[in-house]
């Protein structure tokens, strides 16, 4: 009974960080797609630094939220492929909350390849932008909170799924 209830509950988990993830993508829509754009929702993407088990809710809230991108299926696809690089990079390499916070910084650049190509976006520039709008939600933003966070071991006893 105990093996099903802790599926049950990551389920829960996974659908629930997903959905906050799409909702708050799609909900500052204008910041969260284009050249230049600016994801909050990438924020969450610390919680995997947390607990690895918040990726799988993590990658699905991105795919759903690519899913309204102007580039349709293509940013679905690529776009979540980034998200899911960043969130491996954090998961498996990072023992460093600011490091952690990179990943996404890196990973995401390379959006500029699907601009560039898609929408003949100039490809550095485009890089740039999204890599900076990154690094000012994950890197500011994101590090200032989850620093704190992380520093409440209450709350980061509460935050693991397990």
């Amino acid at each position: 009974m105990q093996k099903n209830g802790s599926k049950t509950r990551m389920l829960a988990y996974t659908a629930l960080i997903a959905a906050v993830y799409a909702v708050l993508t799609v909900g500052v829509a204008p910041l969260s797609y284009g050249m230049i754009q600016i994801r909050f929702s990438e924020i969450l993407v610390l919680l995997a630094f947390v607990d690895k088990r918040y990726a799988p809710g993590l990658i699905l809230g991105c795919f759903i939220a690519n899913c309204f991108s102007p580039l349709g299926m293509v940013d679905a696809i690529f776009g979540t492929c980034c998200t899911a690089a960043a969130l491996y990079g954090i998961t498996h390499f990072s023992k460093n909350l600011f490091i952690a916070s990179l990943w996404p910084v890196f990973c995401n650049a390379f959006l500029g390849v699907e601009y560039y190509l898609l929408q003949n976006a100039p490809l550095f520039l485009t890089a740039g932008t999204i890599a900076l709008g990154e690094f000012l939600a994950v890197s500011c933003v994101g590090y200032v909170i989850f620093r704190q966070v992380l520093k409440n071991g209450r709350l980061v006893s509460q935050l693991k799924i397990g």
